[in-house]
């Protein structure tokens, strides 16, 4: 089944990460791709891609439940009601990706397109019920036993799980019919707990996760340290990591030759419905269908035998792919969507029909608080009134969107619709850097303090649609106010090198929300002075920490809400962001797939199947 990406919450996210959206922001995490109609979330797919000090006792006050069991051995899983009877296997689908990953291993690296591609091969241990997503149903997991604290989680595995077979880049050692075992999950928990691996973001996650005792093949048990509001979601959402090709030699596991084992973290091996087959470097990824997937005596075999992911940077060059049936389906840009669909072939009866929905995402730009330039949070204010949304969602982004002021998911309970966003003023963005002590003392049009001029570099994806239309927009609205912005653009590869490095001035990015989020990836100031965090800009705030703590260990709703609605008015106070808006997803694809169902998360593809007749070869495959 597939992982969102939470994650994904994970995946998800994300395992966040987010981790996801390509056509307004790139994440730097859980990046925001083109691929993002695939929602079939996986539980460990965070979407921000993630010690708990316990503070405030009253936190906990949520009362202890009895115990809860899971149990599938009648031969029940995950999201079986949604696959259809009737489909015909075979065919295959081509979607777009806009740059290379780095490589291939998500627990290193979070690129969205790395974690896209692991949502068809990899599985976990339970997934969410795509139409009723708070409710979560066995998927590699026979059956669970969770304890009243919630602390200790009994798992028992299916047997008979495959991890695909393979041969080994490095010693060329051919690996067949592997079966996935308890300890293989283990592995993946120790792999990331790891002090030497680069598995920085997944390993907040799974601090307060003490240890996994193996009882034998086919049960363990996870074991948390203390109560944790999403501990039921990250060990559900648990998948294996394959020990037979990451720790294939006889001395013990080296966390630093994990990260740098560039040849085997360019191959996928998971024990999910598709198998990496082949990675054609600035060109295109390719998959095909595990005939030895577990989940095919259960009947969740998706139909489609191939997927293919096409390299395509420039979004004309997509579209006419997408027109000429090279592509199956694509994500438009809104000036597309408005603009380009009233042709032939997206009227009824034609070969391409439109998908819309509000991606669970939202856009920001992003202050280095380690420059002196944005320490002041009234100049980060002045920012944000000197950035235009509503103009920048109009003109860009046709209105296919909503702006938004705080980093929960707009739609969601955890969010404070009573805060209002600061208006476009460049009054009172000059008001506000006058209080901070920035005025035009020599008469050039440019402000100044301490004999410093306000002049700061923002970068931009290279290429990139919507930010080459929104920068310059916000470039002269910068200009009315006595800021110069320069605008610089990087590859993604170096975008992200240096936003790792926090080498940077200010971002322009995006992140994916969590269904149940929890801020200490991105907002916790144990992340603020360290590299190759999600906190990147270096966000430091005692209170921030404080509710950030109590949400991961208060499970009554009233007060979790109550306190992500504080979180939310901090964060609109300070403006460590410029929150933008979260944007419309707008899909594009091939009227020849059947059972397109639009659910909460999305249009999942592991349910779509195309007619004998109309079914098509991936080309030179």
């Amino acid at each position: 089944m597939y992982k969102n990406v939470f994650l994904n919450f994970i995946a998800t996210v994300a395992l966040i990460a987010l981790i996801v959206l390509g056509y307004v922001m790139i994440s730097a995490v859980d990046r925001l791709h083109d691929d993002n109609n695939r929602i079939g979330e996986k539980l460990t797919r965070l979407e921000n891609r993630i010690e708990v000090l316990g503070t405030n006792p009253a936190a906990v006050a949520a009362p202890v439940t009895a115990e809860e069991r899971i149990d599938s051995s009648n031969g029940t899983i995950a999201n079986l009601e949604f696959f259809d009877r009737n489909s015909q296997p075979g065919g295959r689908i081509i979607r777009r990706i806009t740059s290379d990953t780095q490589n291939l291993n998500t627990l290193i690296n979070n690129d969205s397109t790395a974690s896209t591609f692991h949502g068809l091969t990899d599985s976990t241990l339970a997934e969410r019920n795509l139409k009723n997503i708070n409710e979560f149903e066995p998927l590699m997991a026979e059956s669970w036993i969770i304890s009243p604290d919630k602390k200790v989680y009994t798992i028992k595995l299916r047997k008979g799980i495959l991890w695909h077979d393979f041969t080994d880049p490095v010693s060329g050692k051919e690996w067949r019919n592997v079966e996935v075992t308890a300890a293989d999950f283990k592995f993946y928990v120790d792999v990331i707990k790891n002090k030497d691996t680069n598995c920085g973001p997944m390993r907040s996650y799974y601090k307060q996760l003490d240890r996994i005792e193996v009882i034998n093949r086919y049960k363990f048990k996870v074991f948390w340290k203390q109560r944790y509001y999403q501990s039921k979601i990250f060990t559900l959402g648990m998948s294996p990591l394959p020990r037979h090709l990451y720790h294939a030699y006889p001395e013990p596991f080296d966390g630093k030759k994990f990260n740098d084992d560039h040849r085997r973290n360019r191959v996928i091996v998971g024990c999910g419905p598709y198998r990496f087959l082949r990675w054609d470097k600035g060109q295109r990824v390719i998959f095909t269908r595990w005939s030895k997937y577990f989940g095919k005596k259960y009947g969740i075999m998706p139909p489609i035998s191939n997927i293919a992911f096409d390299l395509i940077k420039h979004p004309n060059t997509a579209f006419q792919a997408l027109k000429a049936g090279k592509l199956d389906s694509f994500n438009l840009e809104p000036e597309q969507w408005i603009k380009r669909t009233d042709t032939k072939e997206f009227k009824p009866g034609g070969s391409l029909a439109k998908y819309k929905y509000l991606y669970r995402a939202y856009y920001y730009l992003g202050y280095n608080l380690k420059n002196p330039l944005f320490t002041d949070k009234r100049v980060r204010q002045a920012m944000t009134h000197l950035v235009n949304r509503r103009k920048i969602l109009q003109d860009v982004c046709f209105n296919l969107g909503k702006i938004v002021t705080g980093p929960f998911f707009v739609d969601s309970k955890y969010y404070d619709k009573s805060i209002k966003p600061y208006e476009f003023s460049v009054a009172e963005a000059r008001r506000l850097l006058g209080e901070a002590g920035w005025k035009d003392r020599d008469g050039d049009g440019v402000l100044d303090k301490n004999g410093k001029k306000f002049e700061f570099t923002i970068m931009q994806v290279a290429n990139h649609p919507v930010q080459q239309k929104m920068l310059p927009i916000i470039k002269e609205d910068m200009a009315k106010a006595g800021i110069v912005m320069n605008i610089k653009s990087f590859e993604w590869s170096v975008y992200l090198q240096r936003l790792e490095k926090k080498k940077f001035e200010v971002c322009c990015l995006g992140w994916t929300s969590s269904l149940d989020p929890d801020p200490y990836q991105l907002w916790h100031s144990s992340g603020a002075d360290k590299n190759n965090t999600s906190n990147h800009i270096g966000f430091k705030n005692k209170r921030a920490d404080e509710i950030i703590e109590e949400l991961r260990i208060t499970f009554d709703m009233d007060k979790r809400l109550k306190l992500a609605h504080e979180f939310h008015q901090l964060l609109h106070d300070e403006q460590p962001y410029t929150f933008l808006f979260s944007r419309d997803a707008l899909v594009a694809q091939s009227t020849r797939y059947k059972n397109v169902r639009k659910f909460p998360l999305g249009y999942p593809d592991s349910i779509i199947w195309t007619p004998k007749k109309e079914q098509r070869a991936i080309p030179g495959f």
